[in-house]
């Protein structure tokens, strides 16, 4: 068994590190949630202003009446454009939670201190931004063309964040594998 152990060290080490910050990230942001699940339920803060660059966005790309308000039961916000619902923003499109997967990956591959910590959080911004980006054009899709809602929405965009998220991790492991070797 100890033979094993000693043989499969990095892999275990990798297991550990990535279970043990998934872990941790997540829990310390659903305590952030939970902050927020009260009587008069609202969308945590995150939400809220992914919602607000969202419709911030689709006003600078030339759509002047756009609204962004909460929905009426409190848990999400709208977006819409000329009193037309495009997308309702929910706590699981704040990026959040696959800023914490990615973190967790990237940290289980730690490297240098400084580049891994600046790795983070460039990693980070883009994910928040390509997000973004990802509602905006959804938006603009449903409103553009909104016989394509449903596959735009249940396959282009979820390959859009994944993608890029795996893309970082590509990038990430090749950066951590060129100093392993140094």
């Amino acid at each position: 068994m100890l033979s094993l152990i000693k043989k499969y060290r990095l892999v275990l080490r990798f297991i550990f590190i990535f279970l043990g910050s998934y872990f941790l990230f997540s829990s310390l942001y659903n305590s952030y949630l939970i902050l927020y699940d009260n009587e008069n339920p609202v969308p945590d803060p995150l939400t809220q202003l992914v919602a607000r660059q969202s419709g911030t966005l689709m006003q600078g790309l030339g759509y002047a009446d756009v609204e962004v308000v909460m929905h009426y039961t409190g848990l999400s916000m709208k977006l819409m454009v000329d009193d037309y619902f495009l997308a309702g923003i929910v706590e699981g499109c704040n990026s959040a939670s696959i800023i914490i997967l990615f973190a967790s990956f990237v940290l289980a591959f730690f490297g240098k201190p400084v580049s891994t910590l600046l790795y983070l959080f460039a990693g980070s911004a883009i994910i928040y931004t390509i997000n973004i980006l990802r509602i905006v054009i959804l938006s603009v899709s449903i409103y553009e063309y909104p016989q394509y809602s449903g596959l735009m929405h249940s396959i282009f965009f979820p390959l859009a964040i994944y993608g890029t998220v795996f893309m970082l991790w590509l990038i990430w492991v090749r950066i951590y594998s060129r100093w392993r070797k140094q």
